[in-house]
């Protein structure tokens, strides 16, 4: 039987619009979906539409163009209202908002297959602004809602999907610091890569500016902008990526930009970032970067156990990776004292720091006979909670459920 290669789909959300990308091992790059036949129109608007007294759904350009029909109700900012907890009314029908959220997501991952594209998802990945721990709950329970197992689902932000677009293209793009300018048509913002070249794997770090607003001379003041943000920096490539950089008024500022780089323009960027990103997740043997952002762990958490013998260590925590997903868990056999060690190191360290956790009141045992379940949960990018319970013996020693609680930090 022919194995068929996964496909990746990224979504890219706020509460305006969504963009579709969708990836297989063998395109040369991922492709966008647009709801127009032979156009290059990707964004999809985040709206749902209710013909009254039907159970018949519109979504994105649809809905929005039977908005003004008296017999249709509109429901738009679905993103925010779910975040907030809603309830919607709709003639005698109450719905949760992140129900309708999970609907719209739900005719937008469709969007590929009934066009032939693509055969079935695989993995999603969902690329907003920023993560929070509110949006991403309700992520968490959208997921299942769209068939999809905790394996086949990720949420990353704009500077994660930006990290793994810029990263996945030929490396002649990327020797040097690479910048995405982005311009929602109010305000322009950028996000400046810089790897570390120095370390193994190299740690990836990108800088964030503020939001400015551009007024009537903004070919000028964002040529200030430009010059500002490349003092002092060889950069490779620049993207421009918003619909405020459209209408031809880069003029000065463009001769600039491509002064000795490469520059790029579109608008989907971030949907195919978040493609990549699953990739990667599923194929990291080639990858040689790892991403310090707000959202990833700034430190690994290993055990120093023995395996049939031989010494190893054993990863609860791995730097880099996005503190809202990971966790880690491990039963062990504790031989010796009633002290656990934990080996805390900086990805772009070969030193580490060890930190003992002395198991006070330890029913005393045997050497050996004491098993114990040790569980890590993030609760920062910079703090970890630990957790150990006591499981006993078999029935030779009965559990005493007796928790210990420690956090640990950097």
């Amino acid at each position: 039987m022919e194995r068929r290669e996964k496909v990746y789909v990224g979504i890219d959300i706020n509460d305006r619009y969504a963009m579709i990308s969708y990836y297989k091992l063998n395109m040369d790059e991922p492709e966008t979906v647009s709801t127009i036949a032979g156009s290059e129109y990707y964004q999809i608007p985040t709206l749902l539409a209710k013909r009254k007294a039907l159970g018949q759904w519109y979504y994105g350009d649809e809905a929005r163009k039977m908005a003004k029909n008296s017999e249709v109700i509109c429901v738009d900012s679905l993103l925010k209202r779910a975040v907030n907890g809603e309830n919607i009314r709709i003639e005698d029908e109450t719905y949760e908002a992140w129900k309708l959220l999970a609907m719209f997501l739900k005719k937008v991952m469709d969007l590929p297959m009934k066009l032939g594209n693509a055969v079935s998802c695989d993995r999603l990945i969902l690329s907003v602004e920023r993560l929070s721990r509110s949006n991403m709950e309700v992520f968490w329970k959208i997921a299942p809602t769209l068939g999809l197992l905790p394996e086949q689902f990720m949420v990353i932000d704009h500077k994660e999907s930006f990290y793994y677009f810029a990263l996945s293209q030929p490396e002649n793009l990327w020797i040097h610091d690479v910048y995405l300018f982005e311009n929602d048509g109010k305000n322009v913002h950028y996000y400046g890569l810089k790897r570390n070249t120095r370390t193994t794997p190299q740690v990836v770090s990108i800088k964030e500016s503020i939001k400015t607003p551009l007024d009537d001379r903004k070919d000028e003041e964002f040529l200030h902008i430009l010059q500002k943000a490349f003092e002092n920096q060889i950069i490779t490539t620049v993207y421009l990526v918003g619909e405020g950089f459209e209408g031809g008024w880069m003029k000065d500022s463009l001769t600039y930009i491509c002064r000795g780089r490469r520059a790029f323009m579109g608008n989907n960027l971030y949907s195919k970032g978040a493609c990549y990103a699953g990739f990667v997740r599923d194929n990291p043997e080639n990858w040689n970067c790892i991403y310090m952002g707000e959202n990833e762990m700034k430190f690994n958490l290993s055990l120093k156990i023995r395996d049939r013998g031989e010494l190893s260590f054993y990863t609860l925590i791995s730097a880099g990776k996005n503190w809202f997903e990971t966790k880690g868990e491990c039963e062990v056999i504790l031989s010796g004292s009633g002290e656990i060690d934990f080996w805390k190191q900086l990805p772009n360290s070969r030193e580490a720091v060890i930190e003992t956790l002395e198991l006070t009141d330890l029913p005393s045992r045997p050497d050996r006979t004491t098993r114990l379940r040790i569980t890590a949960t993030p609760v920062s990018d910079e703090k970890i909670e630990v957790k150990i319970r006591d499981l006993g013996f078999g029935e030779i020693y009965r559990s005493t459920d007796k928790v210990w609680r420690y956090t640990m930090t950097m």
